[in-house]
């Protein structure tokens, strides 16, 4: 019983790495100031209180990202083509107002563990208290901001190939741990 234990106990652990970040889909026009607003929320708060999320913002301007931008209205249901569109995961949204930031917020704690909740809250306190003190502590979380380009996107699909080589791996590695543990069982039983 406690060979099991610890077997599970390191598959646990195996798997808590191939859970993803929330990822944020933002199309923009330069000119739109709506969307300014919405990027200022992502850029100077959101991504401050959600250390795993990830926003790649898309100028709907530049015409190589017009399929893209075709794509998601479609998907979204939209007739219209304005913008900001945001997308959450499977949720979308069209347009932006202050009074949508909690939305926005719920949208992105979809899959977020208890844990991860409370570190948000944390971290909006701390950065509703002093927020220039907490940019300055967390600046690499800029890095968090990218600029959508095709070339990006061809990285990214390289990446999450990656990603699932990866998780295949892992995949192969318990099946081979529980085989293992299953062989040791048998052994023991047998003495």
């Amino acid at each position: 019983m406690k060979k099991l234990s610890v077997l599970s106990a390191f598959l646990g652990i195996i798997f808590c790495g191939v859970a993803s970040a929330a990822n944020v889909d933002l199309y923009y026009s330069p000119s739109c100031p709506h969307c300014h607003h919405a990027r200022d929320f992502f850029v100077n708060k959101m991504i401050y209180e959600y250390p795993n999320l990830r926003v790649v913002q898309i100028n709907v301007m530049n015409e190589d990202n017009l399929p893209k931008f075709r794509e998601v209205l479609k998907k979204c249901n939209y007739k219209s083509g304005g913008v900001p569109v945001i997308v959450v995961g499977d949720k979308c949204f069209q347009g932006y107002a202050d009074f949508m930031q909690q939305e926005l917020r719920d949208a992105v704690e979809v899959d977020l563990s208890d844990a991860d909740k409370k570190v948000a809250a944390d971290n909006k306190k701390a950065l509703d208290k002093n927020p220039e003190d907490f940019k300055k502590k967390h600046a690499d979380r800029q890095k968090a901001i990218s600029e959508y380009s095709t070339t990006a996107e061809e990285a990214v699909t390289e990446k999450k190939n990656d990603q699932n080589s990866s998780v295949y791996f892992y995949i192969l590695l318990a099946v081979l741990v529980i085989a293992l543990g299953a062989v040791l069982v048998k052994k023991n039983k047998n003495k």
